[in-house]
């Protein structure tokens, strides 16, 4: 009787099981027709759209189904970088393309050395002859620096061109810390590593000032250069020194203050700017004011994919980098190191290229993947290095095996420090009337104990720990790059470079963006033709991930996220930089308690998702609460 039970408990199981595959099945099957929408016929010739509603980034990340499904998933769109340099070579080309058209309405930015690279590519379409008009509302540092490499500049009669350039606030926690009873336990090695700071003390430390202080003069001073250098004619040194008087002298007219100042060409809305592209690339068949033929980025991406795969490998690490298993957009230690792996075992590559934009994170992380490369190197492959936006702290550990390193003057690099930070909550708990108290058999039972404190012992363990894990750091480096542990720590200490500086410093050996590693790395291995290509080694996104968060980024009119009014992207800086402190926050609570990690860095790359802050606030405000 017990078998007959037993057997129609598994049939029942199985039936259930079943019903709720054909129910996924079936709902999987409703999305994607709701999803589906009659599109027009794409024209075989016309103007290439880069309608860019979101952030230009190394590597995008996966979209993560609960978050999407809540409400909390991604408010913007990630454009993967080559993606969007592989679109505008090829048109640069391509008959069919008339004409390069930049949308940068709701462009919300990018790294400044990704934004370089971006620009080069607009300049080789001009190069071939085409035209590039770029169009928005208002335009700030990161659209401005995309839009001067741009034949034609256009803005909303009713738009304006503000560039505030680098620096900004950044929020300390100390006073909010010391009310609600907590304390914050900071071990680090390095004069400037500074990423502790805003726990222990309420305003930057001299040395964080001076060193924050260069970084954003030196990039600063290269997005000028860059911008000058594509848009002679603009007078960006009176337009951002004297940005009133300036609008005072166009009769308090943004939009003429712009044109004066010769940042923008033409003021039109958009029908105007669509008649102007149509003369250009032809006028589409719809018979809307401003339609025009439109070949759109997907869909040209789509019909133009990326060249077969050659043998020079490129290993991307981009995002924090964590320990284990993770998704693309983040770079899991074992996930990346598994992936370099597998394909060496494979004998396919002669070279590679690593190619990072990561501002760091986990010490082991950064360890279990700098090993990974070893193994490539003790195989006999060349190991060149392609710097991003950001490769510091951790994402330096990384390079370290590369022969040669290649960086954009905009990089940010160095930050080579550790810290490590604790927070205890006798505080917290003696304010509402609480203690703990309990037993021990060795200086170490019951430690960190976040209830009484740390005791003595556990920080000098901890504080030994990290003093240890930076002369490590020192050593990787200095065999790196051929200097004395001394002279490493003298350019070390958790200092952030610019790339110009660390090029000067021998932190990095060449200017140049990820096509001149890789060439570089085929000159090494002796490849050339098919054999000089390059092989991506990463994870590609999950197809139905991406396709449910196309889906959510169909916004209604009028949402928060789609600002286009310039002033009123202005009047919601500030609520951006608490995101980003929200977020540097939470990765370091959430993280490892040994970590090399520059968020010194983070407001020099793209913004923090507001819709993903949501999600991690409550967890936040547990940690810091419990």
């Amino acid at each position: 009787m017990r078998v007959v039970k037993g057997f129609w408990r598994l049939l029942v199981g199985i039936k259930d099981a079943l019903v709720l595959l054909l129910l996924l099945l079936f709902f999987a099957a409703l999305f994607a027709a709701l999803s589906v929408r009659p599109n027009p016929a794409i024209p075989t010739s016309g103007a290439l759209v880069l309608k860019l509603d979101g952030t230009i980034v190394e590597q995008p990340a996966d979209a993560d189904p609960l978050a999407v499904l809540s409400g909390n998933g991604p408010a913007t769109r990630e454009y993967r970088l080559r993606d969007v340099v592989r679109a505008l070579r090829v048109a640069s080309t391509d008959a069919n393309v008339k004409a390069v058209v930049l949308d940068l309405d709701r462009f919300a930015g990018g790294g400044q050395a990704a934004l370089a690279e971006t620009g080069e590519a607009i300049d080789a379409v001009r190069r071939g002859g085409k035209p590039v008009l770029v169009y928005a509302t208002g335009y700030a540092d990161d659209g401005y620096q995309l839009a001067a490499h741009a034949s034609e500049v256009w803005l909303n009669p009713l738009g304006a061109v503000f560039l505030a350039g680098r620096g900004g606030s950044q929020l300390y926690y100390k006073g909010l810390l010391d009310k609600i009873g907590v304390t914050a336990h900071l071990y680090r090695v390095g004069r400037f590593k500074s990423a502790g700071e805003p726990y222990i003390r309420a305003d930057q430390s001299p040395e964080a000032k001076q060193a924050n202080q260069a970084l954003a003069d030196s990039l600063w001073a290269r997005w000028g250069e860059e911008v000058s250098k594509a848009r002679p004619k603009a007078k960006l040194a009176a337009y951002i020194s004297d940005p009133a008087g300036s609008l005072e002298r166009a009769g308090n007219d943004t939009g003429k203050a712009a044109t004066d100042a010769g940042l923008v060409d033409q003021l039109g809305d958009r029908i105007a700017f669509g008649r102007r592209v149509a003369a250009i690339a032809g006028a589409a068949t719809t018979n809307r004011p401003g339609d025009y033929q439109a070949l759109p980025l997907d869909r040209y991406l789509a019909a133009h994919p990326e060249s077969a795969a050659g043998r020079v490998g490129v290993l991307t690490i981009a995002g924090e980098i964590v320990d284990g298993e993770r998704g693309p957009g983040t770079a899991g230690g074992e996930t990346i190191a598994r992936l370099l792996t597998d394909e060496l075992g494979k004998k396919r590559i002669k070279a590679l290229v690593i190619r990072v934009d990561s501002p760091g994170g986990s010490v082991t992380g950064s360890e279990r993947i700098r090993s990974a490369i070893l193994e490539a190197k003790a195989q006999g492959l060349p190991i060149i290095v392609s710097m991003g936006s950001v490769a510091a702290s951790g994402g330096y550990w990384v390079s370290t095996p590369g022969q040669a390193v290649f960086a954009d003057p905009a990089t940010i690099t160095g930050s080579i420090g550790v810290f490590a930070l604790i927070p205890t909550f006798e505080g917290a708990l003696a304010k509402i009337g609480l203690s703990a108290d309990g037993v021990a058999t060795t200086p170490l039972s019951g430690q960190p104990d976040v209830l009484r404190g740390t005791s003595p012992t556990v920080d000098r363990l901890i504080q030994g720990s990290i003093t240890s894990t930076y002369a490590r750091f020192m050593n990787i480096v200095g065999a790196a790059r051929h200097m004395t542990p001394q002279h490493v720590d003298e350019i070390g200490q958790g200092h952030v470079w610019a790339g110009g500086t660390a090029r000067q410093l021998g932190l990095v050996d060449r200017f140049g963006g990820i096509d001149d590693a890789i060439a570089f790395a085929a000159s090494a291995a002796k490849l050339s033709g098919a054999d000089a290509r390059p092989r991506w080694i990463e994870r590609e996104p999950n197809p139905y991930k991406a396709l449910l968060r196309d889906w959510t980024e169909r916004k209604p009119e009028g949402d928060a996220d789609a600002v286009v009014d310039p002033l009123a992207r202005i009047a919601r800086a500030p609520q951006t930089a608490a995101l980003r402190a929200l977020t540097d926050a939470s990765a370091i609570l959430s993280g490892p308690v040994v970590q090399v990690r520059c968020l010194e860095c983070g407001g020099a790359t793209t913004p923090p998702d507001p819709a993903a802050v949501r999600a991690l606030l409550p967890g936040l405000l547990a940690r810091l609460g419990r």
